[in-house]
């Protein structure tokens, strides 16, 4: 099984530890960021979405302007914008790009940040209206001849398109959310289903809940988890950072915007603050304390140690079913660069070693 690295580029340089500052569209940062992570072997990166943030597709479209291999895993929010002509922007930008889109389908926990979209819909609703989307999007990219399309939230005669997806294998779907209604539209949708950075044993089971969920349709996704990994030269002195890490988070938390919310609304965070609740440092090398401190704002928790340290951990998940590491620091620039140097090469290397191995085994 061929491993597979996400990055990720934001529209500006800006973490729980770096306060934003400057334009919201920093070019110069969208460009730097997207040549690390291409000289640094990453296979994609991650381009955000939020209800109040720079367009995720315009965004994506640049880093590959400025690339020549790097893919793009761009993040969108069904309902906002119709399935159609969603399906064409993708198919489109995967033309110009020679195959380098992949779509990550975030259908939202949180009621009120919906809102600020105008969507009122509940929770349930939402994914509902998710696996319409998905499958009118699928028939936009598959189908040669026009198509009807009949459900509770759309409705669409005569469909059809003639820009379709640039290679025979189509554009990778991946997917998040960890509620039963999520998981629910995983199994019919997912390519790729995403992980925050839980423990084993909830990695573990949520991999057997997706997978049973995705036979009900004969599929069988592929998993990705999502993790800020902390290195140092020796393991005291990554545990050291990680405690500076903190220290300056927790300090700069009113600058930043990473304040813990009264109310925690969706069932990622709820999973990863279960794990912080057992402790700050679980399994091998899991540290929760940025997860514990911002309320499991998003990807919050790390794996710490040396490189080697970290790459063996990785290779635990790996063996676990999880085949793509969407890993970014806390210190966007720097940090991609040292694992494009330091870790990814590792990880490459122990699950070559593993997979030659299970192939001489058998």
């Amino acid at each position: 099984m061929p491993v597979e690295f996400i990055g990720f580029i934001g529209s500006r340089n800006q973490s729980e530890t770096i306060p934003p500052a400057g334009p919201v569209v920093d070019l110069n940062h969208v460009e730097t960021a997207a040549k690390i992570h291409e000289n640094g072997g990453f296979d994609r990166t991650l381009i955000a979405f939020h209800s109040n943030s720079p367009e995720s597709i315009l965004l994506a479209q640049h880093a590959a302007a400025v690339t020549r291999d790097l893919g793009v895993l761009i993040a969108h929010r069904p309902g906002f914008n119709a399935p159609t002509i969603a399906a064409r922007q993708f198919a489109t930008l995967d033309h110009l790009t020679r195959g380098r889109v992949a779509v990550h389908v975030i259908t939202g926990g949180s009621d009120v940040e919906l809102q600020a979209d105008g969507d009122h819909l509940t929770k349930a609703e939402r994914y509902a209206r998710t696996s319409e989307y998905l499958d009118i999007v699928r028939a936009e990219w598959d189908s040669h001849t026009p198509f009807d399309y009949s459900g509770r939230f759309y409705n669409v005669r005569g469909a059809g398109s003639l820009v379709h997806p640039y290679r025979e294998g189509g554009i990778p779907v991946y997917f998040g959310g960890s509620s039963a209604e999520a998981i629910a539209v995983a199994g019919r949708h997912a390519d790729v289903y995403a992980l925050w950075g839980e423990t084993y044993e909830q990695v573990s089971e949520t991999v057997q809940r997706v997978r049973a969920s995705a036979a009900r349709h004969g599929r069988a996704p592929r998993f990705s988890l999502s993790l800020r990994p902390i290195l140092a030269d020796t393991e005291e002195a990554a545990w050291a950072k990680a405690d500076r890490i903190l220290e300056t988070a927790r300090a700069l938390q009113v600058r930043t915007g990473y304040v813990r919310a009264a109310e925690i609304p969706n069932e990622g965070s709820r999973r990863l603050l279960a794990a912080a609740a057992q402790g700050s440092r679980l399994d091998r090398r899991l540290w929760t304390g940025i997860a514990a401190l911002t309320g499991a704002r998003g990807n919050s928790t790390s794996l710490v140690g040396t490189p080697d340290q970290v790459a063996e951990a990785l290779l635990d998940y790996y063996r676990l079913g999880i085949s793509t590491f969407l890993i970014r620091g806390f210190d966007p620039l720097l940090d991609a660069y040292e694992y494009g140097r330091d870790l990814i090469p590792r990880v490459r290397a122990l699950i070559a070693a593993e997979d030659g191995q299970v192939t001489a085994a058998a």
